[in-house]
């Protein structure tokens, strides 16, 4: 079964197994995602209803595209400037065509729950940390209190009187 996904802008035909380069899409190595806009599905020479249909793929690499040279020049007018640009491009695995939103989400769910179990430590840590500095804190204070009273305010000099 093939589909025409639309992705970045531009239209890709898959099938399960391709191999795609795309605009930069979120996730690291590994991820799955799900295309959802998909336009056109069909199973060799018939084609089905695109409706409520999914391009499940996983990530492969975040990775850049090969880089364009822009020169820009106006004759006679001693105007030349060159700029050169790389595009940002995901790599695609397609996995399934077909209803795998259903299948989608359950493996990108079980990495959320075990990610939100450390979050909730790392946040109680913090805490921890931040309640023995703020008792640092009014030590320096006191040390800096000790240390004022111990100079003596400079003293004034009178002004000189002016002869009239």
């Amino acid at each position: 079964m093939f589909a025409i996904v639309r992705t970045g802008g531009k239209q890709y035909r898959v099938a399960a197994g391709d191999k795609i380069a795309v605009e930069k899409i979120e996730g690291e190595a590994g991820d799955t995602v799900s295309l959802g806009d998909v336009l056109l599905a069909g199973d060799g020479g018939e084609m089905k209803d695109a409706k409520g249909l999914a391009v499940s793929a996983e990530i492969i690499a975040q990775t850049r595209g090969e880089k364009v040279i822009v020169f820009k020049k106006r004759r006679r007018h001693n105007y030349r400037r060159r700029n050169g640009h790389r595009q940002s491009l995901t790599l695609l695995r397609i996995l399934a065509v077909g209803d795998a939103k259903k299948a989608a989400p359950k493996k990108e769910a079980a990495p959320k729950k075990e990610e939100a179990a450390p979050a909730t430590e790392a946040k109680a840590a913090p805490a921890k940390e931040a309640a023995p500095k703020k008792a640092a804190a009014p030590k320096k204070e006191a040390a800096a209190e000790k240390a004022a009273p111990a100079k003596k305010p400079a003293a004034k000099k009178a002004a000189p009187k002016k002869d009239a």
